[in-house]
C-alpha cells in the first residue's frame, strides 16, 4: 500500500501484502459467507440431502449434520471461517439449529446486498437489524407455550422434531424415547429451574445389529473386560468399591538396592508382597464389596486372591467413567484402601459381562435412581453408527432445552411465518431507511422456510403465500408447511415442536454473523510467501560461503 503525499511514496504495508477496500471487501466477504449458507441450504429439513466429506487421508463422513459439516469442510476464506465459529458457539450453547443459524446468516446478507445497491449505508442496515432481532426475540417468547417435565408426549415430539431430517428417521420414535429417558433421569432441579449436564449421558457406538437394537442402560456400561478368567462372569445385588488406586505394590521412587546372601531371603521378600496384596484384597472384601472398578492397574497376584473371594473386577477404567458411576451407583471414588467403609460402596441390581459385536463389556445396570445412565448405540454400517450419534446427541440437547426453557414453539416454518408478519407491522413505527432493514429481516425468516419447501420439491413462492394468508386467520399463528403431504396443517396438532432457545439462539447467533461482515469496509491480508525466499536466501549465503 502506497501513500504519495506531494509525490514522495510512502511505504506502510509490507511488500505482497494485498488490500480490499470499500463495497469490493464488502461484496467479497458477503459472497464467501453465502456460499458456505448455500452449501449446506440442501441440508435443511425432514427432505434435506446429505454431504460426503472426503478428508486428506481419505476417511470418509457421511452427514447431514451442519456443524459436522463445516468443522470437516476445512473452509480458508476468513469470513467463511466466522460461519464456522457461529456456527459452533450455536451447537455448544444449545446442541441444535446450527444449519438454521448459517443458512439465515446466509439470507440475511443476500437481502442487505439488495439495500446496499440502492445506496443504504452498511451502518443502517446494521442497526434495522439488531431493531428487528431485538423485536422478533421479544415477540418470540410472548407467543411460545409453556411445557411441563412430566409432559413425556410433547418431550417426545421435541425429539423427534430434531431426529426428523437426520439419517436415523426410520428408527427416530424410538431414538426419541431413549433421549427423552435419559434426560429425565439425570434431569436436577435446582430452585425453581433444572439443570442437565449431558455429559452424565454416555454414548458408546457398537457397529453391528440394527438401530432399534440400541438400548438405554440405567448404569453404566465399560469398553472393558473382567480382569481374570476364575472371577464370576454376572454378579446380582451388587456392592461395588470404586477405587482410584492401584491394586499392586509400588516400586520404589528412587533405585533401590537389595543386597541378599540367602536363596530364603528371595522367598521372604516374595511372601511379604503377596502378604501386602492379600490384606488390600482382605481390606476389600471385609466392606462386603462384590464387584471392585479399579482406575489403575491390578497385579495378577491380586488379581488371584480376588477370584479366590468371588469379586468381580475390572482394572484402568477412564476417569470420566469413574465419575459417571459414582453418580449413578451413589458410591463413593476411595483414594486409600485402608480408609474404606461399607458406606462408600455403590450399589447396582446387576453387574454382568456381556459380548457387544466382536467385543466383551461389563455393564452395570438396575441402580436405584441413578444420576448417569448409558445409551448403546448399534448399526449395520460404521458410518451409519456415527451418524446415529451425531442425531442421537442433537435429539439429547433439544430436549434437554425444552425442560431448561419449559417453553416450546411450533416448526416446520410456522414460527418464521409468524415473527416475519409482526416484524412487518413492527417495520411501519421504525420508519425511515432502518424499516427497509427491518422488512430484509422479514424476508430472511421467511427465506429459512423458502429453503424447507425447495427441498421438499415444492413451489415457494405458493407455500409462502398460503402460509401468510393462514397467518392472517385468528388461530393460524401455528400454521406450518407439512413437508410430505406439501400442505399447510397446525404443526402444533401435528407434533412438530422445537425448543424455543434453540430458535431464539439461531436467530441470535445468525443476526451477530451478519451484522459482522456487514461493518467490515477493508481487508487487509499479509503476503505469504516470506518462508520459500528465506530458504533461498540461506541457501544462496551458504553456496557464497
Amino acid at each position: 500500500m502506497v501513500v504519495e503525499p506531494a509525490g514522495i511514496p510512502v511505504l506502510i504495508l509490507k511488500e505482497g501484502t494485498q488490500r480490499t477496500t470499500g463495497r469490493d471487501a464488502l461484496r467479497t466477504n458477503i459472497m464467501a459467507a453465502r456460499a458456505v449458507a448455500e452449501m449446506l441450504r440442501t441440508t435443511l429439513g425432514p427432505k434435506g440431502m446429505d454431504k460426503m466429506l472426503v478428508d486428506a487421508l481419505g476417511d470418509v463422513t457421511i452427514t447431514n449434520d451442519g456443524a459436522t459439516i463445516l468443522d470437516k469442510a476445512e473452509l480458508q476464506h476468513p469470513s467463511a471461517k466466522m460461519l464456522v465459529q457461529i456456527a459452533k458457539g450455536q451447537d455448544e450453547e444449545v446442541g441444535d439449529g446450527t444449519k438454521t443459524t448459517v443458512i439465515f446468516a446466509g439470507e440475511l446478507l443476500r437481502h442487505a446486498e439488495e439495500l446496499l445497491d440502492k445506496n443504504i449505508h452498511p451502518t443502517i442496515i446494521v442497526s434495522g437489524y439488531r431493531k428487528a432481532l431485538n423485536e422478533a426475540l421479544k415477540y418470540l417468547y410472548e407467543i411460545a407455550e409453556p411445557i411441563d417435565i412430566n409432559d413425556l408426549e410433547t418431550l417426545k415430539k421435541v425429539a423427534q422434531t430434531s431426529l426428523t431430517s437426520k439419517a436415523v428417521h426410520d428408527a427416530r420414535e424410538y431414538f426419541a424415547e431413549l433421549a427423552v429417558k435419559a434426560v429425565k433421569q439425570i434431569a436436577e432441579k435446582r430452585g425453581d429451574k433444572y439443570y442437565i449436564d449431558l455429559d452424565n449421558i454416555q454414548v458408546i457406538k457398537k457397529y453391528g445389529g440394527s438401530l432399534l437394537d440400541s438400548m438405554l442402560v440405567y448404569g453404566i456400561v465399560l469398553d472393558k473386560e473382567v480382569v481374570h478368567p476364575g472371577m464370576p462372569r454376572k454378579v446380582e445385588k451388587a456392592k461395588i468399591a470404586l477405587i482410584d488406586a492401584p491394586l499392586e505394590i509400588e516400586k520404589p521412587e528412587i533405585d533401590a538396592e537389595i543386597r541378599i546372601t540367602d536363596p530364603s531371603q528371595i522367598r521372604a521378600f516374595l511372601e511379604q508382597e503377596e502378604e501386602i496384596l492379600k490384606k488390600m484384597v482382605d481390606k476389600i472384601a471385609s466392606t462386603g464389596a462384590n464387584v471392585v472398578i479399579c482406575q489403575k492397574g491390578i497385579d495378577e497376584v491380586a488379581q488371584h486372591f480376588l477370584a479366590k473371594k468371588g469379586i468381580l473386577a475390572v482394572r484402568r477404567v477412564k476417569r470420566s467413567d469413574m465419575e459417571k458411576l459414582e453418580k449413578a451407583t451413589g458410591g463413593r471414588i476411595i483414594s486409600n484402601i485402608d480408609d474404606m467403609t461399607p458406606d462408600d460402596l455403590g450399589e447396582a441390581e446387576l453387574v454382568e459381562e456381556r459380548k457387544v459385536g466382536e467385543d466383551k463389556m461389563v455393564f452395570i445396570e438396575g441402580c436405584k435412581n441413578p444420576k448417569a445412565v448409558s445409551i448403546v448405540i448399534r448399526g449395520g454400517l460404521e458410518r451409519l453408527v456415527d451418524e446415529a450419534e451425531r442425531s442421537l446427541r442433537d435429539a439429547l440437547a433439544a430436549t434437554a432445552d425444552a425442560i431448561r426453557d419449559g417453553k416450546v414453539v411450533a416448526g416446520g416454518g410456522a414460527v418464521e411465518i409468524e415473527l416475519a408478519k409482526h416484524l412487518r407491522k413492527y417495520a411501519k413505527k421504525v420508519g425511515g431507511k432502518e424499516q427497509l432493514a427491518v422488512e430484509a429481516f422479514a424476508k430472511s425468516l421467511e427465506g429459512l422456510v423458502t429453503a424447507l419447501a425447495e427441498n421438499a420439491g415444492l413451489d415457494p413462492v405458493e407455500i409462502i403465500m398460503k402460509l401468510r394468508a393462514a397467518h392472517e386467520k385468528e388461530d393460524g399463528k401455528w400454521y406450518g408447511i407439512n413437508v410430505f403431504t406439501g400442505d399447510i396443517e397446525d404443526m402444533m396438532k401435528l407434533g412438530v415442536i422445537e425448543p424455543v432457545s434453540v430458535k431464539a439462539n439461531a436467530i441470535k447467533a445468525g443476526t451477530e454473523a451478519a451484522t459482522i461482515i456487514l461493518r467490515i469496509d477493508d481487508v487487509i491480508a499479509a503476503s505469504k510467501i516470506e518462508k520459500p525466499e528465506e530458504t533461498g536466501k540461506k541457501g544462496g549465503e551458504e553456496e557464497e560461503e
